[in-house]
């Protein structure tokens, strides 16, 4: 499960100069809450994989192209609403946890390590990571859908990935979390004066009901996913603790925009890519958005919650980004190309 094919999407796009690439501060920001954080930040450093690279959240940024990182994605927001003008976004599409401190293959190149981004002064780092470790989440995206007509009611995925009675992704998950938990602490010998945040992962699936037209999964295994994602989830939320950092649930405020959820409310793409707003089971622009402000809230001591309000302006900021991008004429090459991503999603 690689996200490195798509890295020629826009390769021909900088070629062809379809889309500009906009800095920080022209990001579309959410509106900043009334609270403030309670300590100020001036260099910020953004660390994790495509969940926080945002791979065709409009739009990208060219150059990072091996990384597949979004001009609107959740760093480069949460920089504009902190004012942070000294600020790093190393994310890269495909990164697991050793990515933090060895290079990173891409079609394009090599990336550093993400901690190469790290300095003594700098006093804010967000860190994703975790879903690509061992291949969980791709794993989980390329077996799932394949496995649903043999057992549609059933539990097909849970059933392939349990080993004498052993949940052999559960099990990788628990060593993800040593992993996690070593980066963590290596962020603060190599940044000590920083906060460190540890985010989590929002929902892919909902608690309860199916959609098999977006989420091509068993009825059973739809509540598999939820148990891998929350498992997922608790093993950043004890890295974070035993690293002595925060961790930012977003696995609870993202309930109601799972995959499943009406366009607008969804913070997850489903199985299908879609050019103008996200690759296939990653985040959209309001997932991005959602992760953004209740970064920003963590760091101001308010409430981690995402109201109606906020949703409805991430909606409407989603559809004039979407709108910019197709005014970028994007070339057949790219659209040709995409359609070869389907089955080729990462974190």
């Amino acid at each position: 499960m690689k996200l490195s094919r798509a890295v020629a999407v826009f390769t021909t796009l900088a070629t062809l100069g379809a889309v500009s690439v906009t800095g920080p501060a022209q990001a579309t920001a959410p509106d900043r809450s009334p609270v403030t954080p309670k300590a100020s930040y001036s260099k910020y450093v953004a660390l994790g994989d495509s969940y926080t690279s945002a791979p065709l959240v409009p739009l990208p940024e060219l150059l990072s192209l091996g990384c597949l990182r979004s001009t609107s994605n959740y760093p480069k927001l949460l920089a504009g609403m902190l004012h942070i003008y000294r600020f790093t976004d190393v994310s890269c599409g495909g990164a697991d946890t050793t990515h933090m401190t060895t290079p990173q293959s891409t079609p394009l190149g090599v990336a550093a390590p993400q901690f190469d981004a790290l300095t003594p002064d700098t006093d804010l780092v967000t860190l994703g990571i975790g879903g690509n470790d061992f291949g969980v989440f791709g794993r989980i995206i390329d077996t799932c859908p394949k496995l649903r007509d043999s057992d549609p009611a059933g539990a097909p995925c849970k059933e392939r990935f349990t080993v004498d009675g052993v949940d052999t992704l559960k099990a990788d998950i628990a060593k993800t979390q040593g992993r996690i938990t070593e980066v963590a602490k290596a962020i603060k010998v190599r940044s000590p004066k920083a906060t460190v945040v540890l985010i989590g992962y929002p929902k892919i699936a909902p608690e309860k009901g199916t959609c098999p037209d977006i989420l091509p999964f068993a009825d059973g295994d739809y509540g598999y996913l939820y148990s891998i994602e929350q498992e997922l989830n608790k093993a950043v939320s004890n890295a974070a603790k035993a690293a002595g950092a925060q961790y930012l649930d977003t696995f609870g405020p993202s309930t109601g925009h799972d995959a499943c959820a009406p366009d607008g409310q969804a913070w997850i793409q489903g199985k299908d890519v879609n050019l103008l707003r996200a690759f296939n089971y990653h985040p959209r622009f309001e997932g991005q958005a959602g992760v953004a402000s209740l970064t920003y809230k963590k760091l101001s001591g308010a409430p981690e919650t995402v109201t109606a309000d906020e949703q409805a302006r991430f909606a409407r900021q989603a559809r004039e980004l979407s709108s910019k991008a197709a005014k970028t004429s994007l070339p057949e090459a790219y659209r040709a190309h995409v359609d070869r991503l389907r089955t080729g999603a990462q974190r």
